[in-house]
């Protein structure tokens, strides 16, 4: 049981220092009821000693009053009036002593009779003056008032004596009240003290639990929201308004929070952005990488013929019938170099965008059929059916040269992707000022996740070779950047039967 009490203890110690709110309703409730609590105890101690000793000076400076009056007074009456004025306000009885020792003056109690006890107090203290002489004769000497708590107690209560000496009239003044109203007042003050007490705890535990509210709710909302901000959850703003520093804690907090969210959102966009700007790198990296591999090989094979067929022609290894065929294909050779060349070079002028458009109005469906006549024997060869769904005579404005490249790209990417017996339809569709241009092709689809990368540079879904098309990734770059020139819409797409290529131009 002990060892449980211990726990309980030590658990809400743990409570109270973690706890603001309760380390602020702990500390003010203990500082106010201490506070409180030494006023009582000190009060208690000291109040009737305090109260004894005032009630001793007032009757003291009282006496020393009533002497100064009594000794402008001649007649008698006039004495026993003042005497009896004195012991109805100061609740006392007064006495006058002459030279001789005997009591001069004494007033009748409610007019029934003396106040004998009273007067056998300040005859026991005469007597015990007169035998002390030493006292009595300092007193009359110095003309120094003297008052003291005498032993005799009257129905247990003790009673305060001062004797003021008169020393022109040779006399002595005598006043005796009683401390009871002090024992009274202080038994009072005492209970009175204990239901203050409990009020006074109580009231201090409801101010402590509301000021402690107001103090430390405020501080509690700050630290949850610095938490939240820690967890990098900036969501949640302060909502205290207060306009003291506070308040400005919780404005600056707010805009702390407010800053770093938008600092942490541009890092996450800028983080994002870079990992898609690594991973695009990586995969032109590797494009690259196809690209030098691909012109190696493009380049490798016309080199290695033009060489051997040039070193037999130099030999005379071959008859005289042979040497043109050879020539012819040292040539053809050479050509596919040269367009391979020209075709980087035109992508590196596009992208530079240094390169001028020469426009031109012509008719696109003629460019169109003009292009597909260099492809017909290859297009034979592959057994490939080819549709014309064209509106005749659009007119456009754009540099003839360069749009036949575009159609030149389409239709080779298209034999190249189409499957033996395929189809091949160029379509011109009027769509008021624009006219859609397309070249679709049956065969295998794009897969999705090279639908927008088949216009990258050097790029290629297929990564086989095929001398007679082409295959080096740069056709399609050089169509996009093409389009782009001429500010043409563009775009791909998988329809049911293949994949169709097409722009959108301005019609004249």
């Amino acid at each position: 049981m002990k060892e449980k009490n211990i726990f309980w203890g030590n658990k809400y110690i743990l409570k109270i220092r973690k706890n603001i709110t309760w380390k602020l309703f702990v500390i003010t409730s203990l500082v106010f009821i201490i506070f409180i609590s030494g006023t009582l105890i000190f009060q208690s101690l000291f109040f009737g000693k305090f109260y004894i000793n005032k009630k001793e000076r007032n009757m003291q400076g009282e006496t020393q009053k009533f002497k100064t009056a009594y000794n402008k007074i001649g007649e008698q009456d006039a004495v026993v009036e003042l005497i009896r004025k004195f012991e109805e306000d100061n609740n006392a009885k007064i006495v006058i002593m002459d030279k001789t020792g005997k009591i001069k003056f004494i007033t009748k109690l409610n007019n029934e009779g003396y106040d004998a006890v009273r007067i056998k107090i300040i005859n026991d203290i005469i007597v015990r003056w007169t035998e002390d002489s030493d006292l009595l004769s300092d007193m009359k000497k110095y003309n120094k008032p003297l008052t003291i708590i005498a032993d005799r107690e009257i129905n247990g209560t003790k009673n305060i004596v001062t004797a003021v000496p008169d020393n022109s009239k040779e006399e002595i003044i005598f006043a005796v009240t009683s401390l009871q109203p002090v024992d009274e007042a202080s038994s009072v003050i005492k209970e009175f003290y204990l239901y203050f007490y409990i009020g006074a705890v109580i009231l201090i535990l409801i101010l402590s639990l509301i000021y402690t509210n107001m103090v430390s709710k405020p501080l509690v909302e700050l630290n949850d929201t610095a938490k939240k901000m820690a967890s990098l959850d900036f969501s949640e703003k302060c909502t205290v308004k207060s306009e003291d520093e506070i308040g400005n804690l919780a404005n600056t907090l707010n805009f702390l929070s407010c800053n770093l969210d938008n600092a942490l959102t541009s890092l996450k966009k800028a983080n994002i952005k870079l990992e898609k700007d690594i991973e695009r790198e990586r995969e032109i990296e590797k494009i690259r990488k196809e690209f030098v591999a691909a012109v190696s090989h493009e380049l490798k094979t016309p080199i290695n013929l033009i060489e051997g067929y040039a070193e037999g022609l130099r030999d005379n290894i071959f008859k005289s019938e042979e040497k043109d065929y050879y020539i012819d294909i040292i040539i053809d050779e050479s050509n596919k170099m040269a367009n391979l060349v020209a075709d980087m070079l035109n992508l590196s002028h596009l992208e530079s965008g240094k390169l001028k458009l020469d426009k031109e109005i012509f008719f696109m469906d003629e460019l169109i059929v003009s292009v597909s006549k260099k492809f017909l024997k290859i297009m034979k060869d592959k057994n490939i059916t080819v549709n014309f769904k064209m509106v005749k005579q659009v007119k456009v404005n754009a540099d003839w040269n360069r749009m036949e490249q575009v159609i030149d790209n389409f239709t080779t990417n298209a034999i190249k992707n189409t499957e033996q017996g395929g189809t091949i339809n160029f379509s011109i569709v009027d769509s008021g000022n624009r006219a859609v241009v397309s070249v679709e092709n049956t065969g295998k689809k794009i897969p999705e996740k090279d639908i927008n990368k088949i216009w990258d540079n050097f790029y290629k879904i297929d990564k086989s070779r095929n001398r007679d098309l082409g295959g080096t990734g740069v056709g399609l770059a050089i169509v996009k950047n093409i389009l782009k020139l001429h500010g043409y819409e563009y775009g791909v797409r998988n329809t049911d039967n293949g994949v169709e290529f097409y722009f959108s131009m301005d019609k004249v």
